[in-house]
């Protein structure tokens, strides 16, 4: 139990913007979080399957690519990992109900670093669901 508190915690990262895709990465990175960044949750889960990682914590944008959702995205990789997610949008009509109906942390663009780095502790060391 010792090695897996001392190893470092996975991230799945999703966005279909390259850029952001790569900034987050680094950011998360620089923070000693191992990141499976991917462009959908399909590519995600095929990156993890053969890296042969289980994730500790999952990262989407709201909106992605051919009008597929975060929370799709999310919905679908917790078939296969009941681990914590984190939804950064930038839309900013997303109201606190559909937040708690959703059972997911929501965070709005742009999202403060220091906000940011607190969060994902907190939500990788509580299992925050």
């Amino acid at each position: 139990m010792v090695q897996d508190q001392c190893r470092p915690k996975v991230v799945v990262l999703i966005d279909d913007d390259p850029a952001t895709l790569n900034g987050m990465s680094g950011l998360l990175e620089s923070w000693g979080y191992t990141v499976v960044a991917a462009a959908s949750e399909d590519a995600a889960l095929e990156r993890l399957d053969a890296r042969r990682q289980r994730p500790d914590l999952i990262v989407s944008d709201y909106r992605l690519s051919e009008g597929k959702l975060g929370t799709q995205a999310i919905e679908h990789l917790r078939k296969a990992f009941e681990i914590p997610a984190l939804l950064i949008t930038g839309d900013l009509i997303w109201a606190p109900k559909q937040e708690m109906c959703a059972g997911l942390q929501v965070m709005h663009k742009p999202a403060d670093t220091i906000t940011l780095r607190a969060t994902l502790k907190r939500m990788i060391q509580h299992g925050t669901r």
